[in-house]
């Protein structure tokens, strides 16, 4: 893999026009951020547009390591933390799924009964309160 050289003068006209530097509030993070979405966007980067993703992420990454640091949480509390700042609550069982399951018991006691074992299917799978029409099964 050939390594290539930059051209210094292309190079300097990107470093004026981003203006990258060490990142200190959240406001240049985000100006930092939207300058390096610029670049994600093209489709191919020439070798000094490349450079210059690399010494934003680099900038970006600093900043957000130090400003909001991680530690050594688990994923589950990441996540956790992740909802309570967002106001997130986690969602409950669906109460539809419940119905499903019930269906499908009184589908597969059905399939036992229609085999001719209605004794085995009565012995080995409970009842179930479902009212649900076979012709949706």
């Amino acid at each position: 893999m050939a390594v290539a050289t930059l051209d210094t003068t292309a190079y300097g006209k990107l470093l004026a026009r981003a203006l990258p530097r060490t990142i200190k509030t959240v406001a240049e993070n985000e100006r930092m951020i939207a300058e390096l979405e610029k670049l994600d966007k093209r489709e191919k980067l020439s070798p000094e547009e490349e450079a210059l993703a690399e010494l934003m992420t680099a900038l970006i990454e600093r900043f957000e390591e130090e400003r909001y640091p991680l530690g050594h949480a688990t994923p589950v509390e990441a996540l956790r933390v992740f909802m309570e700042d967002r106001g997130l609550r986690p969602a409950g069982p669906d109460p539809d799924l419940r119905r499903e399951q019930r269906c499908v018991r009184r589908a597969e006691r059905e399939a036992l009964d229609q085999q001719g074992s209605r004794a085995e299917a009565r012995r080995f799978l409970p009842p179930s309160p479902c009212r649900c029409s076979s012709e949706f099964l």
